[in-house]
């Protein structure tokens, strides 16, 4: 505790006199809300976490679901792997670097002491979107920089609005120690809200669809565990089984239900016996819709399109095929989460109005060299790309004479001639 203890007292927070608040509940090893004030009490009681199904819905144990898994690691890729420049503005239309910016170190080396940027990043990008909000402690340094950025158990802090309008959040130490921080100290993620001061996680509305699909689950692994489900029946056209032969029988099909070394293998009927299959029962077909449906909707919550998730079965059910349905998960989706980042990162730790922070969107094409190059080529010949421009996109060194910004003269973009074709004399 003695790093949490100096950043805390760096920001004048913590003080030897300081009265220890117990907690009101403890937050349970399997996840769920540390309830620290009576308005979380009241709104816990009212709402509750459990849906209809019976399966209680937390951050947890909707990560067991596969979809909501699957939508949570696709929508964390964007912030976590995306460059993300430090850019400071000269004049009014050149930018460059700013590589002594402390930004620039918190976003792209250290934010902390233990964790790296991708690490940081994918993190509060999950918790925003299984929790609501994200949280990181600002720790100053000299100078007015920030020297770290601690994170925050969301379900630790209670954020609100004074009658002042002032911002603060009310953070329960492990310890039980709760302390008020001001919005100034405070590095604060969140995407969709109602109150413009919390965030709203998916889970608060779609605990039916993820509730359904625990149960769902549980209920199917219940079924694999007793081998309740009937796939056939044996028949015999005459007469019964005699006492020995439904003996046999009845061990080597309690063999089978068992697997092990015997899974897969011939079953030897007794007596006359035939193997009858079992289609899917009217019933069994309504489960599988059910289990689509669930996932269909879970998807949707998290504005994820199901190729993303392996499900090609409607892969034209947006544009007209799977490129369009990237390029609109790119647009309407990971452009969101984007944006959230830029600005909490602007307004929370810059600060500085010539200094901005900026994803580059082009790197969501670095795995497609195809689609890289004919960019790069298109810039070339329109003569917005310089040749030591493009070598440094590629982490390749500048040569000499790679700055001219002129397009090549064999391009489509060369400069038509002033002549008239009409005074050709060849015509």
């Amino acid at each position: 505790m003695g790093f949490w203890n100096r950043a805390l007292g760096s920001i004048g927070i913590m003080s030897s006199g300081q009265a220890s608040q117990p907690r009101a509940s403890y937050q349970s090893a399997g996840g769920g809300t540390l309830i620290v004030t009576p308005q979380q009490i009241e709104e816990a009681l009212r709402t509750g976490n459990v849906s209809s199904s019976g399966e209680a819905v937390t951050a947890t144990t909707a990560m067991r679901v596969a979809a909501v898994f699957g939508c949570i690691r696709v929508r964390c890729t964007g912030p976590a792997t995306l460059p993300i420049d430090i850019k400071r503005r000269v004049d009014e239309r050149t930018r460059e670097d700013a590589s002594d910016h402390f930004a620039w170190q918190l976003m792209r080396r250290r934010p902390n002491q233990w964790m790296k940027p991708h690490q940081f990043r994918r993190m509060l990008q999950a918790q925003v979107l299984l929790k609501g909000n994200g949280y990181a402690l600002k720790v100053p340094g000299v100078g007015g920089r920030i020297q770290a950025l601690l994170p925050m158990d969301p379900d630790r802090v209670h954020t609100q609005q004074l009658d002042d309008l002032t911002i603060v959040h009310d953070w329960t130490r492990r310890d039980g120690r709760k302390i008020r921080l001001q919005q100034k100290d405070v590095f604060h993620l969140f995407g969709l809200t109602l109150d413009g001061v919390r965030g709203v996680t998916p889970l608060t509305y779609a605990r039916e669809s993820v509730g359904n699909a625990l149960a769902m689950d549980r209920y199917q692994g219940k079924v694999l565990e007793k081998g309740a489900r009937v796939s056939g029946t044996l028949e015999k056209k005459e007469g019964g089984l005699s006492d020995k032969a439904y003996d046999r029988l009845k061990a080597s099909v309690e063999e089978f239900r068992a697997g092990g070394d015997r899974e897969g293998d011939f079953l030897i009927l007794e007596e006359g016996l035939s193997w009858k299959a079992m289609s899917l029962t009217l019933a069994d077909m309504q489960w599988i819709e059910s289990q689509k449906l669930s996932r269909t909707n879970i998807m949707m919550f998290y504005g994820v399109p199901p190729f993303m998730l392996g499900d090609t079965e409607k892969s034209t059910s947006w544009g007209t095929g799977i490129e369009q349905q990237k390029q609109g998960f790119l647009a309407f989706t990971a452009e969101d989460d984007l944006t959230m980042w830029e600005e909490s990162i602007n307004a929370d730790i810059i600060g500085d109005g010539d200094v901005f922070a900026r994803f580059n969107r082009a790197a969501f094409v670095r795995g497609d060299i195809k689609t890289r190059f004919a960019a790069y080529t298109a810039g070339r010949n329109g003569g917005w790309y310089s040749v030591n421009d493009i070598r440094g996109l590629e982490d390749m060194n500048p040569i000499e004479g790679g700055d001219d910004y002129d397009a090549p003269l064999n391009s489509n973009a060369a400069p038509a001639s002033d002549k008239d074709p009409a005074d050709d004399p060849s015509r």
